[in-house]
């Protein structure tokens, strides 16, 4: 081989390797989609005008004027002028997939947990998905002091409550605590008669929680000395630890009030639910640096403890400083109308940014989430929805919802369209003639 045919050589070995670089970073980008010209509302920022936003494997990659954001090589591109992104919306007090809690045996009972029992093919899931929301707090009832864990879940496509739960760092399924005062747990005994009897068996139950606590702490370790295992105990230990935030259902402005006083007796972290009368209390619940979860009937009535509920409720904890968030306690309020909560708290005078800010990012903060989702910022999950015009108009409609980038909800899709337009029983689970969902008799 002569001397140019040697120099040559290396350079017909390196070609073909030149060329599978180039190949593999023409395809680094492959899984990525871009979503161009829409109105973007990242909740965190500024909404932004004919937009881009980029997602890949399942997180916001990048988020920016159409000017400024680099489109990956390879990247799907979908077309989405005329429409508007929103982050994937939050409610924090939910009922879908009909999941328990406790049973008439005793009014406090936190060793329940919703996840034994909800149904995440339950119909009433797809509704929540064609209504734009990816996250819920998936709640036990309000009938008893404490009626058990929540779930939170992530509303991805998936045929088993596992396919959708939220694990922290220790892979722990995230929830809360459910608790309740006011009429709701108010019954013949062993439930309590009076406002006052019912903080009083509160307060005894984190007492010995408390106690419990300690018996483990003076333990150290040693099994010999360990108390038996108690798993009432254990789920209100969590709550003391912050392990589990308290979901506190309450109306009356005496009764936000007794909660408040329950948790800087006992220090567990509490978000308030419902507040009818949290106008009327706004001052010493900002004070106490409460978030609330509100709710917005537009035809009230139903519970005398919420006749004095308020439109404006929204809009005077917002100016109070309180963090503010609406949910849905869905079938209360449909989920398929959820936007429509912000819209009515916009027209009693809440800022538009606040109101969508309480579908979204303050519902993460109050499940201790935001890290994660709530709004559309690179490295957070791809949980957001497109609609079709401003999210506060009676004409916008929910096209589709994305969970971790993956589309749940297609409005163009027959089978998704059913869940988002038919009447309250669309799609609901087969029943038969002998027994309904609680089964026969």
């Amino acid at each position: 081989m002569d001397i140019p045919s040697l120099q040559r050589a290396p350079l017909l070995l390196v070609a073909p390797l030149l060329l599978i670089v180039l190949a593999l970073s023409s395809n680094l980008h492959a899984d990525s989609t871009a979503f161009i010209g829409a109105t973007i509302y990242p909740v965190s920022g500024p909404v932004i005008e004919d937009g881009v936003m980029v997602v890949r494997d399942g997180k916001i990659e990048s988020i920016g004027a159409r000017s400024d954001v680099v489109i990956p090589s390879g990247a799907t591109q979908v077309e989405s002028s005329g429409k508007t992104i929103i982050p994937g919306l939050i409610c924090t007090h939910s009922h879908i997939g009909m999941g328990g809690g406790g049973d008439g045996s005793d009014p406090i009972q936190p060793e329940c947990w919703t996840l034994d029992s909800v149904n995440v093919r339950s119909a009433s899931v797809e509704r929540a998905r064609a209504g734009g929301l990816t996250l819920v707090n998936q709640m036990p009832g309000s009938g008893h002091l404490i009626s058990g864990r929540t779930t939170y879940l992530k509303l991805r496509r998936g045929g088993k409550v596992d396919d959708l739960l939220i694990h922290d760092a220790s892979g722990w399924p995230m929830g809360g605590l459910k608790m309740a005062n006011g009429t709701n747990s108010q019954r013949a005994a062993p439930f309590p008669g009076t406002r006052a009897k019912s903080a009083a068996l509160v307060r005894g139950a984190y007492i010995k929680a408390q106690e419990y606590r300690a018996k483990i702490e003076k333990a150290a370790g040693d099994p010999e000395k360990m108390p038996e295992r108690d798993l009432k105990m254990e789920a209100l230990v969590e709550a003391l630890e912050g392990k589990r935030i308290v979901h506190h259902h309450t109306h009356r402005h005496d009764d936000i009030l007794t909660v408040l006083r329950l948790r800087d007796e006992f220090g567990f972290q509490v978000v308030l639910h419902h507040v009818s009368d949290a106008w009327k209390v706004a001052k010493e619940i900002a004070e106490a640096k409460a978030p609330c979860s509100i709710i917005v009937i537009d035809s009230p009535g139903g519970k005398l403890e919420a006749r004095d509920i308020q439109m404006e409720n929204g809009m005077i904890l917002e100016q109070a400083g309180v963090n503010v968030s609406f949910h849905t306690d869905d079938w209360i309020t449909d989920s398929r109308l959820f936007l429509r909560s912000a819209a009515l708290g916009v027209r009693a005078g809440m800022t538009r940014e606040g109101a969508l800010r309480a579908l979204t990012l303050s519902g993460a903060e109050m499940l201790g989430l935001a890290d994660r989702t709530g709004s559309l910022d690179p490295g957070k999950d791809a949980d957001f929805a497109i609609i079709s015009g401003d999210p506060f108009s009676v004409y916008t409609k929910v096209l589709e919802t994305y969970v971790e980038g993956i589309q749940v909800f297609d409005l163009s899709n027959p089978e998704h369209r059913l869940f988002a337009v038919g009447g309250r029983g669309a799609g609901e689970d087969q029943t038969y003639q002998c027994c309904g969902e609680r089964g026969g008799q």
